[in-house]
């Protein structure tokens, strides 16, 4: 079965919050667990999940997208340690999509259409074809991947999100044992934001991969992005789909709130268009000396204590026990759904049985080689998904 490739041309995988990217991310790992004593039933098969094959030239992939070639390459313990990972991450993905199927979720033809005209929108076509070729994939991989990322989101939706219930007495309770974080000292502002730098960033974590690597770049794309805001495109979304910064991008650009002494040390261009925001405005662009930057002024608090009345205190609250819960019920999801699985993972069986030495199949030269890996496609540390942003 062919599975595609990571999403690819536009981002890194989620990481994904609101997407698998984001759901693999907060996945416990578990490299050995599940794995079952049996001969691999051939040498690039380096797991299976009921029944179903994981190959080395799929790991391969994965592997290559991590590296970044300007970057020393890893040591043969590093080399197996990521590959391990991988293995594992694509161990869970798998497991997901085979429930998702058969909880009848899968995505339609109408919404993976959707999604990929959605991915293709920021770029010409020659752009779009350009990305591709540099990734090794083709549309069909690109399809294939959006339509597992959908079924996935899905199922996370019915069986996580669904079951998340956060209650008046919880809100209550949080306050009261937190109420130091609601007495506001100065003027405040909770801003988010989306950076464009015209330079290759190798910590990109933005959910399509999408790295602008020239000025004339950096202002195509942060023309487009403001375009689609002013067409009502959800700001968070955005940010997470194209913003370059490493540190924000995956929560949506949310820079939290930040007192007004600290824009007295920012840049005075950043300052200027901060305090002439009103709460839910969204700036144009601005250019800096390192890129450009879109800003959106989510609250405005001025100095005091605040009541568990305010608004903004209710959903601030309730919106940190969601998240809460949501990462506790999807990790206890991933855990129960594995343990129902038939998971072998053959390329862990292989390192215990060498005590840790490098198989010939993962040794530079062989079919993982670190000296060969092209630009990454996905961030450090993002999930080895075949699923999309």
């Amino acid at each position: 079965m062919n599975r595609g490739t990571s999403i690819i041309p536009f981002r890194g995988s989620p990481a994904w919050k609101r997407t698998f990217a984001a759901t693999a991310a907060l996945l416990p790992i578990f490299a050995l667990a599940g794995c079952k004593r049996e001969a691999a039933p051939a040498p690039d098969v380096w797991a299976a999940v009921n029944g179903q094959q994981i190959h080395r030239d799929e790991v391969q992939k994965y592997y290559n997208s991590r590296l970044n070639t300007q970057t020393q390459t890893p040591s043969q313990d590093e080399a197996l340690s990521l590959t391990l990972n991988i293995v594992d991450e694509l161990i869970n993905n798998d497991i997901l999509i085979q429930r998702a199927k058969k909880l009848g979720l899968e995505a339609t033809d109408g919404e993976v259409e959707d999604k990929f005209t959605e991915f293709k929108s920021p770029y010409t076509e020659d752009e779009f074809q350009r990305q591709l070729k540099d990734r090794g994939v083709s549309v069909d991989d690109l399809k294939q991947d959006i339509r597992r990322e959908l079924s996935v989101q899905k199922l996370i939706n019915r069986e996580v999100v669904a079951k998340i219930s956060v209650t008046d007495q919880d809100v209550t309770n949080f306050y009261n044992q937190n109420r130091a974080q609601f007495n506001v000292a100065e003027t405040q502002y909770r801003l988010a934001q989306i950076v464009v730098t015209p330079r290759k960033d190798p910590q990109l974590r933005n959910r399509k991969n999408d790295d602008a690597t020239t000025d004339a770049e950096a202002r195509r794309k942060t023309a487009a992005i403001s375009q689609r805001l002013a067409s009502g495109a959800d700001f968070n979304e955005m940010a997470m789909d194209y913003s370059e910064d490493p540190a924000t991008a995956s929560s949506g650009g949310d820079l939290g709130f930040i007192p007004e002494s600290s824009l007295n040390q920012s840049d005075p261009a950043l300052k200027k268009v901060v305090l002439t925001l009103k709460a839910g405005q969204t700036s144009e662009v601005i250019q800096l000396r390192d890129g450009y930057r879109i800003l959106k002024l989510i609250a405005k608090e001025s100095p005091g204590q605040r009541d568990i009345a305010d608004p903004q205190v209710q959903q601030s609250i309730r919106d940190t026990l969601r998240n809460r819960k949501e990462q506790l019920l999807r990790a206890a999801y991933l855990a129960s759904a594995r343990d129902e699985s038939k998971v072998t993972n053959y390329l862990a069986q292989q390192v215990m049985e060498s005590a840790g030495k490098l198989p010939e199949i993962v040794k530079p030269g062989a079919a993982i080689s670190p000296a060969s890996a092209p630009s990454p496609s996905q961030p450090a540390g993002a999930p080895a998904s075949r699923v999309g942003p």
